[in-house]
């Protein structure tokens, strides 16, 4: 029973584990919405190309 509670209790490793976690959901997040944000990009470089060309 000690066994369980010192494991329990300990929190090593368990910012790896959050950030690996906010990382999966970003992926997750960015797939979903991957053709909205290659189309907003491309709108951002299409304003970026023409403010260059004057």
């Amino acid at each position: 029973m000690n066994a369980i509670k010192i494991f329990w209790n300990d929190e090593e490793g368990l910012e790896t584990v959050e950030m690996l976690l906010i990382l999966s959901v970003l992926i997750v997040v960015a797939f979903l919405f991957k053709d909205r944000l290659k189309s907003w990009v491309e709108q951002l470089f299409d304003k970026v190309e023409d403010e260059l060309e004057l």
